[in-house]
């Protein structure tokens, strides 16, 4: 490995300051900010399509069957959410990346499979957004919306013959309701079958917050604020995800690195659903109660 390769891993590994890569390798700071753009672009560039390219029908039926075998959620496609990337002040941007945390970040929304490896990842969106608009304003979010993703097609849920249900994706309260769109329920005073609703789609759901915690734990820049032009910055995580997918297919990954991080959710939002997305809803609901989809721990968890 060139010593210009290692002062790359060591940057995103460790999350040193440039000022440290300087003295470390005897390069201007200057020069590895460019050396840090230049490479994380390459990165991203020679393994996007290998590591990270976008699941055709087959493909989505082995993610759904994954989510089934380690999750217990039928039919389920990815798990979403988005995290803030610490950053510092972008010049001549207002407050457009200020958070309501009160610090300066963009936004990684990520969809990821039962695997955790990220599917698709949009990086970059004004921390300022709520992810429910991260998500509308994404190439993911429109294709979903458009039905353009080639999910496989509508099937019942295992154990029954009808009704045909939509492949979902399953996300928290800060998104909306959807037909191929899951969110838990945010009433108070719920039923039991919808605390069990809520409690199965969130070990569906906790996949991706798994996946952000392997991440941030091993490249270790993210743990702190970035200190680097915003186009560098958006690269060097791009990298990471795209480096993340690489080291999980080829190591797996300890299962403790992802119980803790530094990626702050978004605050969740007011966002209403539409009567479709309601109705597939309320028939996981009745699935999850049923004898063909109840599990035997779910009344003990609730």
């Amino acid at each position: 490995m060139s010593i210009i390769s290692y002062s790359i891993f060591r940057y995103l590994g460790t999350g040193q300051s440039l000022a440290s890569l300087h003295f470390s390798f005897l390069i201007g700071k200057s020069t590895a900010s460019v050396i840090i753009r230049e490479t994380c672009v390459a990165i991203w560039n020679a393994l996007h399509a290998a590591v990270m390219g976008q699941p055709q029908k087959e493909q989505w039926q082995e993610i759904a069957d994954v989510f089934m075998q380690t999750c217990q959620f039928p039919n389920c496609a990815g798990a979403i959410d988005g995290k803030h990337i610490r950053i510092k002040k972008p010049v001549r941007t207002g407050s457009q990346f200020y958070n309501y945390k009160k610090y300066f970040s963009f936004v990684l929304f990520a969809m990821c499979d039962a695997n955790y490896s990220f599917r698709y990842i949009d990086v970059g969106s004004y921390g300022s957004r709520s992810d429910s608009a991260v998500f509308a304003h994404s190439e993911f979010g429109k294709l979903l919306h458009d039905k353009a993703l080639d999910l496989p097609e509508n099937t019942a849920l295992p154990g029954t013959t009808s009704p045909a249900m939509p492949f979902v994706f399953v996300a928290d309260e800060a998104f909306a309701l959807g037909e191929n769109l899951m969110r838990p329920y945010s009433s108070r005073g719920l039923s039991l079958a919808r605390r069990v609703f809520n409690y199965r789609l969130t070990r569906a759901r906790r996949v991706v917050e798994c996946a952000f915690g392997i991440l941030a734990n091993k490249w270790r820049f993210l743990h702190t604020p970035i200190h680097l032009k915003l186009e560098t910055a958006i690269s060097a995580v791009k990298a990471a995800c795209v480096l993340h997918n690489f080291v999980r297919a080829r190591d797996g990954f300890n299962f403790e690195d992802s119980l803790t991080h530094s990626l702050h959710s978004h605050r969740p939002s007011v966002v209403r659903g539409h009567r479709q997305g309601a109705a597939v809803r309320e028939q996981f609901t009745a699935y999850f109660m049923s004898p063909h989809g109840a599990l035997p721990w779910q009344l003990d968890s609730i």
